[in-house]
């Protein structure tokens, strides 16, 4: 596993409905500098055969499916899922502690160096939706569900850079993956977006980027920008 930190930091999300375009932007990327973020829809259509044909092109990866079930169904669903070899795996830490314990120890058995990390609230939620959920502090949410994933010891959480703020790092030893990383504010499906400079003086860890890169014309070329950026 390469641990060169600077040069690891992109995670790009490959959020097409096909393998081909898939692939397509994957040889575009040069592995030694970002790793690939698989989501439910890719892997549902195509299964473990789109995550063996990237890892074959020396790409980390990054299974995107936020398991969140019972404790021993996700125990079971992360067995399989590490069995591939993939680099990291979220689960949805509204899913209790216990859940979270189990997609640990299922990462245990299978191999202790890949990563397990945490979804806290999605990025889209806004005031209006959080009211609506009847759960009006965002903040608070997020803390202590912050404090459960750092006291479950698993790597890391998902959350807005904007959140990362709330949460007591000096606590914990978590790290941050952070979506919603756009390379200027204009916001999309995300309640507020950041761009990679700001997401990493906030705390971000790992920044999840999709359309500036999977749109671009030269991919590579926008990797390369937000590295400098970095």
């Amino acid at each position: 596993m390469n641990n060169n930190f600077n040069k690891n930091k992109i995670i790009v999300a490959l959020d097409y409905t096909d393998k081909k375009h898939a692939l397509m932007l994957s040889e575009q990327l040069d592995p030694s500098y970002c790793r690939l973020k698989i989501g439910k829809q890719l892997f549902t259509k195509y299964g473990p055969s789109i995550v063996d044909d990237l890892q074959k092109m020396n790409f980390e990866i990054f299974l995107d499916l936020k398991f969140h079930d019972i404790p021993a169904t996700v125990y079971k669903a992360c067995l399989e899922a590490y069995k591939l070899g993939i680099w990291m795996l979220n689960i949805h830490l509204l899913g209790g502690k216990e859940m979270v314990i189990a997609a640990k120890e299922a990462r245990d058995t299978v191999n202790k160096k890949s990563k397990i990390i945490g979804v806290t609230l999605l990025t889209n939620h806004n005031k209006e939706s959080m009211h609506y959920l009847g759960m009006d502090n965002r903040e608070e949410i997020v803390n202590v569900l912050s404090v459960m994933a750092n006291d479950a010891k698993i790597d890391g959480i998902v959350c807005s850079p904007g959140d990362i703020i709330s949460i007591n790092k000096s606590k914990n030893n978590l790290e941050f993956i952070t979506p919603g990383i756009r390379l200027s504010h204009d916001s999309d499906d995300h309640s507020k977006v950041y761009t990679p400079s700001i997401a990493l003086e906030l705390g971000s860890t790992y920044l999840v980027i999709g359309r500036p890169i999977t749109e671009a014309e030269d991919p590579m070329s926008i990797v390369e920008k937000i590295r400098l950026m970095i």
